[in-house]
């Protein structure tokens, strides 16, 4: 691990308890019965935690998409053929893809980084190369990369995520592109949440149940061929993981050493949420579940996690797409906290002081 990965982890701190404490105050005195926002209200007491500010803001907001492709494509676990990787790139890049629309709703910005898709894509102003190699190896036959190449790929999105706060960044949320990467995504949670592969493996791109029985199948002989150690993530990430997936662990690791909220998308976003708190077990007070995919593996996750998601909407897209619509929400929760007049400054009465009034 380099000195720029140790610091970044050493840099991740408590929450201001300070800050959550005034922003409770302030929820409290808003004009409405306490806790009547519900969730609202518990997500801009946490956001104001991370930021340690009691009234955040949250101006600037990214989504970082990472694209990377799978070596056990080879073992034919998806409908569709692993050219889409790329092509979906360019589709992000054009501005055609549902994240791009989703963001452009939100006020946020869209952040492409190949971090191992397995052609040559064209440079672009909009794309970050970041490419460790052109996929990951088949599983089934070995590790699907070394571990000298897993912490390149957290590193890299370490990276990425440092380049995006010198351009401003108050919020941020995860993306991933790589078709085969709901395989690697079920073998992380296996591993780590203690399910059996049949119980974490979902239908991906749209298998049958045959080829759903061919996946887990396939999982189950990585697992025999790698031997893969629950306890050591970084072990875990080299034998059956994916480029997108250490990137994105990376992304979790400098948002939270920069006190930057980080709101996780679907099943591969939470299968990097994972390994990112096996690596720095206090990240998972920045994380916030953007949504519950209909990928089966994420709820497993999630519950090992110990979040609970903002939303349920069976989407299991990808891209970013279920964090972006949760952003909304969070940033609801801060503009209440900040923009809502408390009953002092509306020269409202409080309800407790009614009682008291015809309690005396």
């Amino acid at each position: 691990m380099s000195r720029y990965l140790k610091k970044a982890i050493q840099e991740i701190g408590p929450l201001d308890e300070k800050a959550m404490a005034s922003a409770r105050e302030r929820q409290d005195s808003l004009t409405k019965p306490q806790g009547s926002l519900g969730r609202l209200e518990e997500l801009s007491v946490k956001v104001a935690g991370i930021r340690a500010e009691a009234l955040p803001t949250l101006g600037h907001k990214a989504i970082i998409t990472i694209a990377a492709d799978h070596g056990v494509m080879a073992q034919g676990v998806s409908l569709y053929p692993q050219e889409v990787t790329a092509e979906m790139v360019r589709n992000f890049l054009r501005g055609g893809a549902g994240i791009n629309v989703l963001a452009r709703q939100v006020g946020a910005r869209v952040v492409v980084v190949d971090m191992g898709v397995a052609s040559e894509l064209e440079p672009h102003p909009g794309l970050i190369a970041k490419k460790v190699a052109y996929g990951t190896r088949d599983m089934t036959l070995g590790p699907a990369m070394s571990q000298e190449e897993a912490l390149r790929a957290i590193e890299a999105g370490l990276e990425v995520l440092d380049q995006e706060v010198a351009k401003g960044l108050d919020i941020v949320a995860t993306g991933d592109m790589g078709i085969g990467n709901t395989t690697s995504g079920s073998a992380v949670t296996a591993v780590i949440s203690g399910k059996t592969v049949a119980e974490v493996t979902g239908r991906g791109t749209g298998i049958d149940d045959r080829q759903l029985a061919h996946k887990v199948s396939i999982i189950e002989r990585a697992f025999e061929i790698n031997q893969p150690d629950a306890k050591d993530p970084l072990d875990m990430l080299a034998k059956v993981g994916g480029f997108e997936i250490g990137g994105l662990v990376g992304v979790m690791i400098g948002a939270a050493a920069h006190r930057i909220p980080i709101i996780i998308d679907g099943f591969i976003s939470g299968a990097a949420a994972l390994i990112a708190t096996g690596i720095a077990p206090k990240l998972k007070d920045y994380l916030i579940a953007g949504h519950v995919s209909a990928e089966r593996g994420h709820r497993a996750a999630l519950e090992h996690l110990g979040l609970r998601p903002i939303l349920d909407l069976e989407m299991r897209l990808g891209e970013g797409t279920g964090a972006v619509l949760a952003m909304v929400i969070v940033e609801a929760g801060v503009r209440t906290l900040a923009q809502m007049a408390t009953f002092a400054e509306a020269g409202v009465h409080e309800a407790k002081e009614q009682i008291k009034a015809t309690t005396d």
